[in-house]
């Protein structure tokens, strides 16, 4: 079953982000993020995975670079409603996480019913069909059995072990990211069930609009990077006039 999120009626205005990558050598992405979330005009904010390039635990929160980004968020919920969809580098985001910067977990998929539409979000890693290797691992990563092994483990060795496994897999990441993409007809059985026209999602990199036959489409966020030049990232804002794409 798709969870359902319906929008409250003092919702104007919803922002649409994912694939921040934050970790401790990008402080301008998170000053970026920090500042629209001073700034935006949303009454809600919905993070759509990978906000961390790695999350090994919730107790890597006391941290120093990852308790900054406790204290940005915390401070933000006090006058947005923020929500998070785990994306396939920060599924291991928990309760204590949520509550310490005040997020509100977002199952995926999830359908955002708001402004008389219906909106349905994912991450988008699970539709990736194509690449086999990744949806074995993904399935492996995700049990219980497997999370709390690696949860049992110190978190200095799990910091160690997220070092590694990223330098090993950079450069088949990106080649990863340019050659997969969504699932076409995963994508059209998932709108299908879920009563929606429109699939929103980040993950792959490649911001676009997809037409999918039928009255139905796939919007791909930005990844963020204002540490890069040239900086780059986008938000979709959802409100009554639709669905708008905001180049930060």
């Amino acid at each position: 079953m798709i969870h359902t999120l319906t929008a409250p009626a003092h919702w104007q205005q919803v922002d649409l982000l994912s694939d921040l990558h934050l970790g401790p050598d990008t402080p301008r992405t998170l000053a970026r993020l920090d500042r629209h979330l001073a700034e935006t005009p949303a009454q809600a904010v919905l993070l759509l995975g990978d906000i961390f390039e790695v999350w090994v635990g919730d107790d890597a929160r006391h941290e120093p670079f990852e308790r900054s980004v406790v204290t940005l968020l915390q401070a933000a919920s006090e006058r947005l409603e923020l929500f998070f969809m785990a994306g396939n580098r920060d599924f291991l985001v928990g309760a204590d996480m949520l509550a310490a910067s005040g997020m509100t977990a977002l199952p995926d998929p999830t359908v955002l019913d708001a402004f008389g539409q219906r909106w349905l979000l994912v991450h988008g890693d699970a539709q990736c069909l194509d690449d086999t290797a990744y949806q074995a691992f993904r399935r492996q990563v995700r049990s219980p059995d497997w999370q709390a092994q690696l949860l049992a483990q110190p978190l200095a060795a799990r910091q160690a072990l997220a070092r590694q496994m990223r330098e090993a897999s950079k450069v088949a990441q990106a080649e990863q990211l340019m050659s997969t993409d969504l699932d076409g007809n995963t994508c059209r059985a998932l709108l299908n069930e879920a009563g929606a026209p429109t699939l929103i999602h980040g993950h792959t990199h490649r911001p676009s609009v997809h037409d999918l036959g039928g009255g139905m489409r796939r919007v791909v966020l930005s990844d963020w990077d204002f540490d890069a030049a040239p900086p780059r990232g986008d938000v979709i804002r959802l409100s009554t006039a639709g669905l708008q794409r905001l180049a930060l």
